[in-house]
This record gives C-alpha cells, sequence and structure tokens, in this order.
C-alpha cells in the first residue's frame, strides 16, 4: 500500500476540510469534548499541536465532526 493510500485509510470517511463545510454535521459538545478527552490520553497525540500522529488530524477540530472516527479505533 503506498503512503497515501495508507494516510487515506487513517483518515476514514472524513477528511480534514470537512469542518469548513456547512453541510458537515457536528457533532454535540459533550461528544467532541468526550472523544478529545481519549485523544489527550493517547500516545499518539502530539501534545503541542494536538495533532494526531496516526491521521495528522487537529483534533481539536476533528473530535467535532459527527462522522469522524479515530484511526486507532478509541472513538
Amino acid at each position: 500500500m503506498s503512503a497515501w493510500e495508507e494516510y487515506k485509510k487513517k483518515l476514514g470517511t472524513t477528511r480534514p476540510w470537512d469542518i469548513l463545510s456547512a453541510n458537515s454535521e457536528r457533532a454535540t459538545d459533550e461528544l467532541a469534548n468526550d472523544r478529545l478527552k481519549t485523544c489527550e490520553n493517547c500516545d499518539s497525540l502530539i501534545k503541542l499541536t494536538k495533532q494526531c500522529k496516526e491521521c495528522g488530524c487537529f483534533m481539536v477540530l476533528k473530535v467535532k465532526l459527527k462522522q469522524a472516527t479515530c484511526p486507532l479505533g478509541k472513538w
């Protein structure tokens, strides 16, 4: 599998730019906060930028997308 294919697989069905779309369904604040807490306790999170080492997403944004998933299956 190419690096690009592997990256797309880790992203799941959402894309980083989905947060900019008014049509993207948003998670509730409670769900987003729970997801972010899970990420904050994960070794794959770059603490300084809140970026996931697995998918490359900025998690403070990704957790707000209802359809988003963790590439490690943690949420």
